[in-house]
C-alpha cells in the first residue's frame, strides 16, 4: 500500500468524482483510477460503489477512508514536528558529566537556554570513567571528560580550559604567599576526593617524586563537601579550579600557586565518531565550542 494512492482515493472521495479529483492532483483520469484500483487490490476490498452516477463508497471504503484520514493527518504532523526539530523549536540534548566537569557547562547552559529556550536540557550525573562508554551507547548524546577518549569511534573537543588549584582557609599560614615550595607541605593534611583520576594520580606521584610526604587524612565522596571542610580548617586540598571560582573571588578560600606543580585540566566535549547528532544536540555542540568559555 503507498500512502500516494490513499491520498488519491481520498481526493476522490472529497470531490465526488474521479475526473475532478484528477484535475485537482493536475493528473489523468486513467491514472487515478489506477491508483485506487491498486489501493483496492492491496485491501482485498471494493472501495467504491461504481454503479452510480457518482463514486459511492461502500462500507469498507468507509472504513479505508477513515483510516486515510488518520494516515494523512499523521504525515502532516510529522512534517511539522520534524520542520520543528530544524528549527530547533522543539527536541531534547542529553549531557553527561560527573560533579566538577558540570561547572564547565553553567556558562553554556545559560547561552543556550537564552537562544533555545524551547529544547529540553538534561545534564546527568555520571562517573568521568563511564561517560564515554554512555555516548558510544547512545545513552547521552554528548559527555563533558577531562581526558581524551581512546575508543576509535569517539571524537572529542575542548571546550574548557581548568587546572587543579592548591586551596587552603584564609587563615592558613600559606594563604598570604605568593609561591610556595612543594617540600613545604609535607605537613600539612590533605582532604581529597576519593574517586580516582588521573589528576589525582599525577599530584601523588610528583609528591613522591619529589620525596615529599602526602598526609591524605581525610576522603569525602564530593568537591563540595571538600571545600567546606576546607572553610572549617580541618585541612588543605587540590581541587578543580571552576569548582572553587566563587569562593576564591569572595575569599572564602584561598589558592595558593606551587612551583613544582601546576596541572593543567582541559575538558573535551566527547561524542560519536560516526553517529549523527541530533538538531538539538548539534546546536549544543556549537554553543559550547564557538568560544573558549573557560
Amino acid at each position: 500500500m503507498q500512502l500516494a494512492d490513499f491520498e488519491t482515493f481520498l481526493t476522490v472521495v472529497r470531490e465526488r468524482s474521479f475526473s475532478r479529483a484528477a484535475e485537482k492532483l493536475h493528473r489523468t483520469q486513467p491514472a487515478v483510477s489506477l491508483a485506487v484500483r491498486r489501493l483496492e487490490e492491496s485491501c482485498g476490498e471494493t472501495l467504491f460503489d461504481r454503479a452510480s452516477k457518482e463514486p459511492r463508497l461502500t462500507d469498507a471504503g468507509t472504513v479505508v477512508a477513515a483510516h486515510a484520514e488518520q494516515m494523512l493527518n499523521q504525515r502532516e504532523r510529522l512534517r511539522l514536528e520534524l520542520l520543528e526539530l530544524r528549527d530547533l523549536h522543539s527536541g531534547k540534548v542529553t549531557v553527561g558529566a560527573n560533579e566538577s566537569t558540570a561547572f564547565s557547562l553553567l556558562p553554556v547552559i545559560e547561552i543556550f537556554r537564552s537562544r533555545y529556550p524551547q529544547i529540553k536540557l538534561e545534564v546527568r550525573r555520571s562517573l568521568s570513567r563511564s561517560l564515554p562508554t554512555e555516548v558510544l551507547g547512545g545513552n547521552l548524546d554528548l559527555g563533558v571528560i577531562s581526558y581524551e577518549p581512546a575508543h576509535a569511534d569517539l571524537a572529542s573537543t575542548v571546550v574548557y580550559h581548568d587546572r587543579l588549584v592548591f586551596i587552603v582557609y584564609p587563615e592558613h599560614p600559606l594563604a598570604a604567599r605568593d609561591m610556595i615550595d612543594l617540600r613545604e607541605l609535607g605537613q600539612e593534611s590533605f582532604i581529597a576526593h576519593n574517586v580516582e583520576s588521573p589528576y589525582r594520580a599525577t599530584t601523588v606521584e610528583s609528591f613522591r617524586r619529589h620525596r615529599v610526604p602526602l598526609n591524605i587524612d581525610l576522603e569525602m565522596p564530593t568537591i563540595e563537601s571538600i571545600k567546606r571542610l576546607v572553610m572549617r580548617k580541618l585541612g588543605v586540598a587540590f581541587v578543580p579550579r571552576m569548582s572553587v571560582a566563587e569562593e576564591l573571588a569572595a575569599g572564602t578560600l584561598c589558592e595558593v600557586p606551587i612551583r613544582q606543580l601546576r596541572v593543567e585540566r582541559p575538558l573535551r566535549l566527547v561524542y560519536r565518531r560516526r553517529g549523527q547528532l541530533s538538531y538539538a544536540a548539534r546546536a549544543f555542540f556549537d554553543v559550547a565550542t564557538e568560544r573558549e568559555i573557560g
